[in-house]
């Protein structure tokens, strides 16, 4: 079983409803069904990442990911810009660089900072990064896709931390660690790929339990790597919004 804190208990009784961060499906003309579902009303959707070209927005505006992005905006879901950090080994003006792009050419409502590092040393540069993000449009949404628990400091940074990122496999014996209770679910984000069908109603409870209120769980495999689990629907999409969007019975 999962690590669950004396405070996870208390709220996990609340009724915090989870919603969808969506990691970033193929491009619209690969998955013009996938871009079209989100945009409809009623679909619990928090965020999706748009990401145009190997990890940023490429080198001119493309008109389909600027079509898709205006649909999901016109259903009131936030379009955020996918930015890789490199996990730290990006130079700080390509990042900001990519940013400038994503909002000039596609509007975004935020970022998502991809492979962003986790220990306390790299924290100061990543401060920086987020300090000028916001500078760059009114109130942006700022999620710090680290994939795995950051030192504590991160969460002073960001609206948003992917605590969990990974196969079923490793989630169904996750930990959470004793500083998440502090922040409420509406801070952490987890990402789960290879989640069977017969294991949602489980994956939905450890999310509620350790506290993350914005998920992605997919029953797609990255086939040790060769695969992206996240460019396509869940093979149980109208399942897992009926179980979100009326909240996970204990």
């Amino acid at each position: 079983m999962p690590y669950l804190t004396g405070t996870r208990l208390g709220t996990a009784s609340t009724d915090v409803r989870a919603g969808f961060g969506v990691p970033g499906f193929a491009h619209p003309l690969v998955a013009p069904v996938e871009w079209g579902e989100l945009a409809r009303p009623g679909r619990p959707v928090h965020w999706v990442v748009l990401n145009v070209a190997d990890g940023g927005p490429g080198v001119r505006p493309d008109p389909h990911c600027l079509e898709a992005a205006g649909r999901l905006r016109n259903a009131n879901v936030r379009v955020l810009g996918h930015l890789d950090a490199v996990h730290g080994a990006r130079p700080f003006a390509e990042v900001i660089s990519d940013a400038g792009r994503y909002l000039d050419w596609y509007q975004v409502d935020g970022f998502l900072l991809d492979r962003c590092p986790t220990d306390r040393d790299a924290l100061p540069e990543i401060r920086r990064t987020v300090g000028i993000l916001r500078t760059l449009r009114d109130t942006p949404h700022i999620v710090l896709g680290h994939g795995t628990h950051p030192h504590p400091g991160y969460a002073e940074n960001a609206d948003q931390l992917v605590t969990f990122s990974g196969p079923w496999s490793d989630y169904r014996w996750s930990q959470a660690p004793e500083w998440t209770a502090d922040h409420p679910p509406e801070r952490f984000c987890h990402f789960v790929h290879g989640v069977p069908r017969g294991h949602l109603d489980e994956a939905l409870r450890i999310a509620r339990w350790q506290g993350a209120a914005t998920i992605w769980f997919t029953d797609r495999h990255d086939q040790d790597g060769a695969f992206d689990p996240w460019e396509t629907m869940p093979g149980y999409w109208d399942e897992i919004v009926s179980r979100v969007g009326t909240g996970v019975s204990e």
